[in-house]
């Protein structure tokens, strides 16, 4: 058994650091790489790709709306034109740097509230992948199990890769636990580890109410800004390996 191990990384801007890149990207197999707009500036980026590369990690664009202020977690009412074009922006700017770290971006995924709105929102679905499709068709687009986004994905042809998280608790009817809710972030390593390989040799997960939900995940997530998230990552490595799961980019 294998699954991919994915995490947020390249989130510093300026002077202001956001989580561990340096400790957390060895842990992981696939890098969400911040392309500038929430986060991440032209250094960070360089320097994520260069690290990103020199571990065998893939490379994946996190785009977002233009949210600097926000962190990306606002939702902005884009057409889906103005969307489609601040996509392909920040995947020609990630691209370059991974190409100078010979590497290449494998896979693109939307950060915060455009992630969320890509659930539901066939529109801006359709925005994200056709500025994926647009620029390179061999990008696989990692989203929320049952999304709009993956479903633009198959559409266009692209591969559609699942994803779940270890780091953050599950609402009944499958959505993520609003982070304005107590409980919403699992920050106990240990439990984060069961949540782990409960999805990975389940395909299941425990919700908020004690619920047995079904879920399907080819990826699992843990966000490098969260508290805690190199220990997280490396309890989750740990307790993957000994129920004999190796961790595998979905992109190799």
């Amino acid at each position: 058994m294998a699954i991919d191990l994915n995490s947020d990384v390249g989130e510093s801007y300026g002077v202001w650091q956001v989580g561990d890149d340096e400790a957390l990207i060895p842990l992981i197999s696939s890098a969400n790489v911040a392309c500038g707009f929430h986060g991440g500036d032209p250094t960070t980026l360089r320097a994520t790709c260069v690290r990103a590369a020199a571990n065998g990690v893939a490379i994946g664009a996190q785009v977002s709306y233009p949210d600097l202020v926000g962190f990306g977690r606002r939702y902005l009412d884009m057409s889906g034109g103005d969307l489609r074009d601040a996509v392909l922006y920040q995947l020609g700017a990630l691209d370059a740097f991974a190409q100078v770290a010979g590497a290449e971006v494998a896979y693109i995924k939307p950060h915060g509230a455009l992630y969320h709105a890509t659930i539901d929102d066939e529109a801006q679905a359709r925005a994200v992948v056709g500025a994926a499709a647009e620029y390179d068709p061999s990008l696989a687009v990692l989203g929320f199990p049952g999304s709009a986004l993956l479903a633009a994905a198959e559409r266009e042809e692209l591969e559609a890769v699942p994803e779940g998280f270890v780091d953050r608790a599950y609402l009944p009817d499958g959505r993520l636990v609003p982070r304005t809710v107590d409980g919403a972030l699992i920050t106990d390593p240990d439990a984060a580890a069961e949540q782990a390989v409960r999805i990975a040799t389940g395909g299941e997960v425990v919700t908020i109410d004690g619920t047995v939900l079904a879920t399907a995940a080819r990826s699992l997530c843990v966000h490098g800004d969260s508290p805690g998230a190199v220990a997280i990552a490396a309890a989750v490595r740990h307790a993957l390996a000994a129920a004999g799961v190796d961790v595998l980019s979905f992109s190799v």
